[in-house]
């Protein structure tokens, strides 16, 4: 089989690996969603005990199995086809090189497991910080216990018998976005809900009633601003799901890549001597300056690349890095194998 480019093979990694990651993450979100008794939670908001409530939600590390799984698959596969996909090299003696990945080799496996506890570890303080600060406030303002506990685990939705809407499974940030849109929303006052018309994320179906409200200065049903806050809120965690399902995916397989290298180098089959890794920079809106200045750089494979002040990576996605370094990055790395000087070592160590 024809060898695929480095870009073309990242794609269809990207295209095979990241769907799955991205489900895995909202069903997670759904489960704990669906698992949520509000009674019990309102019984322990009402004695102001904001603990209790959290521990009634069940976030644990545990519900995001099918995550860990996904990414486990993205690791697995982008290891395997990227031995797949490297040069043949035979000697003149007709011997050839057989490039294979090892799974459960120890390394790899503890690095994936110690960036599996990462990200389970984060979503879960995480989602717990966002329902703890949300329960905070809306407590501190009087408001009903039903009323702020809905507004964090989501509403019932009669047909699928599923919760739709709510805070968990948003970041911070996007949590404070859902606030500041039903304060908007809820308002009544013309520019404020002009403000949230403005807002990407928001469920352009509504429109039509917003600009009625405007027009006719009259405030929306409360109802209908629980119903439009919820469609705003689950297209951010669409959003963050994406977002999510292409870190992990981008990181997975850049990690195994790397790992798969190693392999091949500690095994014996190629000298590290021979292997460069080069920085390629993709296209973006808003690219990452320093990213971009990497575009074209090569290295040797022990080599770090110096991507900021105090900022040394491996490779792009390197889950060493600062999250601000990777986040949202599509940068990649080739791994490139000097296939005459590799085959003259290999002759020299057999003669």
């Amino acid at each position: 089989m024809a060898r695929l480019s480095d870009k073309e093979l990242i794609r269809r990694l990207l295209a095979k690996y990241q769907p799955d990651v991205r489900s895995a993450f909202l069903d997670a979100i759904q489960e704990i969603q669906d698992n949520v008794v509000l009674k019990v939670v309102v019984e322990r908001l009402e004695r102001h005990d904001i603990d209790g409530a959290l521990g009634a939600m069940k976030i644990e590390p545990e519900a995001f199995g099918k995550v860990e799984r996904s990414i486990e698959g993205a690791y697995n596969g982008g290891g395997q086809a990227f031995v797949e996909n490297l040069p043949r090299l035979t000697d003149p003696s007709g011997d050839r090189v057989v490039w294979r990945f090892g799974v459960r080799d120890t390394m790899g496996e503890q690095k994936l497991r110690a960036s599996l506890n990462n990200l389970t570890t984060h979503l879960t303080a995480d989602m717990k910080e966002v329902a703890r600060t949300r329960f905070s406030e809306g407590l501190a303002a009087g408001r009903n216990p039903t009323q702020t506990a809905v507004d964090v685990i989501g509403r019932m939705n009669r047909v699928t018998g599923k919760r739709e809407g709510g805070v968990i499974g948003l970041s911070r940030p996007q949590e404070r976005y859902v606030a500041s849109a039903r304060a908007e929303l809820g308002s009544g006052n013309p520019k404020a809900l002009e403000r949230y018309l403005g807002r990407k994320r928001r469920d352009k179906r509504f429109d039509r009633t917003i600009r009625k409200a405007i027009r006719e200065k009259k405030p929306i049903p409360k109802h209908l601003v629980d119903k439009i806050t919820n469609r705003y809120s689950d297209g951010l965690l669409k959003l963050r799901g994406d977002a999510i399902g292409l870190n992990e995916t981008l990181s997975a397989t850049a990690t195994s890549r790397k790992e798969a290298m190693r392999q091949q180098i500690e095994n014996g089959k190629v000298d590290a001597r021979d292997v460069t890794k080069t920085w390629h920079h993709s296209p973006e809106e808003h690219p990452r300056l320093n990213h971009l200045a990497l575009e074209g750089q090569t290295i040797g494979f022990h080599e770090n690349f110096n991507v900021a002040p105090g900022v040394m990576m491996d490779h792009p996605h390197d889950p060493d890095a600062p999250p601000h370094e990777t986040n949202f990055c599509k940068c990649r790395v080739e791994y490139r194998i000097n296939a005459i000087d590799a085959l003259v070592r290999r002759m020299k160590q057999d003669g």
